[in-house]
């Protein structure tokens, strides 16, 4: 479970990401006249050396620049809602005490296939890489736990991805158990890049203390563009084509501005997972 504090700190690290490739982008186009600037995108001076400004889905970051504590901003976008009505239903509030044991099988195909509001989205699982991910989203769709819950965040600045999986639809709920971080050197993850078409797990770990390893819960995000991330977080799938083209559909009508209580830039598109389903191939 996730504190508003938490969460506050977190957003407010994304804020900074923004800033610095704001001021990065704007030395380009003073200097793009009589010189070619190398791109230097989300990295930060500390302590004498180049480190990433990562936080973005972190939540116990206990040194946060408080002169960036702020409340992050997302450009709104007037773009109608591509998305249909919820199907009738309501979030089911379920918590456990200690994760599932692993059932799958490592060696099967898996697929999680989810119906939204704004299309299907079909993810295939990599189930040998990341066992207890798979296994824990084979569970918690099996227990009815995203039925109906909502899409909290878009982000279109810095990085750029969708992230589901929270039944309070805040960023702060989970499912009461945490889940190990696995497969962090997939081959996909070339140059601290997280390519379009990752589906990976949000978690609260900070680069910089070392702290938050293994604190995975149900919360994840869906790559809709290339982002520059370190690879920090579980790569436990990748979408299909067509669950692309709905992904893509969701980002085109942009994101809300921060909500004042949750800083979430939530999706214009009414993002809903009406069912979602983890079958073997």
């Amino acid at each position: 479970m996730v504190s508003q504090e938490q969460r506050r700190r977190q957003l407010a690290r994304e804020k900074f990401l923004r800033q610095q490739q704001r001021r990065t982008a704007a030395r380009r186009k003073t200097h793009t006249r009589n010189a070619v600037i190398a791109s230097v995108v989300g990295v930060v001076v500390a302590g004498g050396a180049l480190s990433y400004v990562t936080g973005v889905f972190k939540n116990d970051d206990k040194k946060t620049n408080a002169g960036a504590e702020v409340t992050p901003s997302a450009t709104p976008s007037k773009a109608p809602d591509p998305c249909e009505k919820p199907a009738e239903g309501k979030v089911k509030a379920l918590t456990w005490k200690k994760e599932p044991a692993v059932t799958i099988d490592k060696a099967a195909d898996y697929t999680m296939k989810m119906a939204t509001t704004c299309g299907d989205i079909d993810i295939a699982l990599k189930a040998s890489a990341a066992p207890h991910t798979v296994n824990s989203f084979a569970f918690l769709a099996g227990k009815g736990y995203f039925d109906h819950t909502k899409c909290h965040r878009l982000t279109a600045e810095g990085i750029y991805v969708l992230q589901c999986g929270d039944p309070q639809g805040t960023g702060s709920g989970g499912p009461g158990y945490t889940i190990p971080d696995e497969n962090l050197k997939d081959k996909v993850l070339k140059g601290n890049v997280y390519p379009a078409g990752t589906v990976a797990m949000a978690n609260q770990y900070n680069s910089q203390s070392g702290q938050g390893r293994d604190t995975g819960g149900s919360q994840f995000f869906l790559v809709y563009q290339d982002s520059p991330l370190p690879p920090d977080y579980t790569p436990f799938g990748t979408i299909s084509k067509d669950g692309m083209t709905v992904l893509k559909k969701i980002a085109a009508a942009g994101a809300q501005a921060a909500d004042p209580t949750t800083q979430n830039t939530a999706p214009n598109a009414t993002v809903v997972i009406n069912k979602a389903t983890v079958v073997k191939s």
